[in-house]
């Protein structure tokens, strides 16, 4: 089969490779939908997560099941299924502690194109299918399924995290696809003002359809500076784009006993910095917790829910689109160029 690969740090391209090996709980898929991510950028461009040579890219795909291991029970060829980007080990001891995102070492849950090949081939392999795939719901459009993968559960999280409760005042760091689903996730948790920074005017244009209540612009001056101006500090802090130092930021306009959930895959940089006095000299109780999304079947059937009842809208997030398997390598240089008019692309496949 073919797929396209990180060859190297900074390098891509189309490659051959074997079909991958269907275990006795596995499924193999071939996809039917497929979207490029920023995570892709951080690990091919900046070496996130260390030299990978030939490893097929990608982890955000609606699938079709053509084959599955001896001991699969609810799913069979011919299936139309949702993918998570995330596909523990549901055996795992970490699974059993509540942790499956981390099944064999930290990170170790996310698999496509961080240990193993990932989605953007001509089949690709799914562990643990049972607990992993979840049915594509009957009407469902490929574009609100494939950004269940990553963009919906991630943005979430990161809501998850941040603990956001009834009445919260909010900020949300970065309004690209993942910051997009947080707002939505704050509104739908109960948050009464919603800060969404950013400034392209279609990311703006939808965090305020999604709940934001309030856009705070970084050109316009340090974020934090602009909230606690407008608030005099906030709840929670959703933070879904910057850099290492926007923690800083964020705990600068946080109150004591608020927390920030980070979902933003910091590729750069090696030390995160915490302003001392603004931490209360340590004793804040301001709290920050970073963690990669969980995955598995349950998660996507509850998430799928809400768009089959219309609570969410994942699907306004894809502004580009293409068909074929051989346009996932333009789709991917636009995210890695982004421009303007950019939140997300599709590829959808044919075969």
């Amino acid at each position: 089969m073919k797929g396209f690969a990180m060859m190297g740090i900074g390098h891509t391209g189309w490659i051959e490779k074997d079909r991958p090996a269907c275990g006795p709980m596995d499924a193999i898929c071939r996809p039917i939908a497929l979207a490029p991510c920023t995570s892709d950028v951080h690990t091919v461009w900046a070496g996130a997560l260390g030299d990978r040579h030939e490893m097929i890219l990608g982890h955000e795909a609606v699938g079709e099941v053509v084959g599955v291991g001896s001991l699969v029970k609810d799913f069979k060829a011919g299936d139309k299924v949702l993918v998570p980007a995330i596909t523990p080990d549901w055996n795992s001891l970490e699974a059993q502690g509540g942790y499956q995102m981390h099944s064999g070492g930290m990170l170790a849950g996310w698999k496509f194109s961080n240990f193993k090949d990932g989605v953007f081939g001509e089949f690709f392999h799914v562990n643990d299918a049972d607990g992993n795939l979840a049915l594509l719901p009957e009407g469902m459009d490929y574009a609100s399924a494939c950004m269940l993968s990553d963009m919906v559960p991630t943005g979430f999280h990161g809501v998850e995290l941040a603990d956001i409760q009834f009445g919260d005042k909010v900020v949300v760091v970065g309004i690209g696809p993942v910051g997009l689903m947080a707002v939505a996730g704050a509104a739908i948790r109960g948050a009464s003002e919603i800060y969404a920074v950013g400034s392209r005017p279609n990311c703006v244009a939808l965090a305020k359809e999604f709940g934001a209540t309030h856009i705070v612009n970084y050109h316009d001056g340090d974020i934090a500076d602009q909230v606690l101006a407008k608030t005099g500090g906030v709840d929670r802090v959703v933070i879904a784009g910057g850099d290492v130092d926007t923690f800083a930021q964020a705990v600068r306009m946080l109150k004591p006993g608020g927390k920030i959930g980070n979902v933003n895959y910091l590729g750069e940089g090696d030390y995160i910095k915490i302003p001392r006095t603004e931490w209360g000299c340590g004793m804040g109780h301001k709290a920050i917790v970073g963690g990669l999304m969980p995955g598995g079947r349950l998660r996507m059937e509850k998430l799928a829910s809400l768009v089959t009842t219309g609570r969410i809208h994942p699907g306004k997030l894809v502004t580009h689109r293409f068909e074929g398997i051989e346009k996932v390598e333009e789709a991917l240089m636009m995210m890695k160029d982004k421009p303007r008019d950019l939140i997300k692309p599709l590829i959808t496949i044919k075969w």
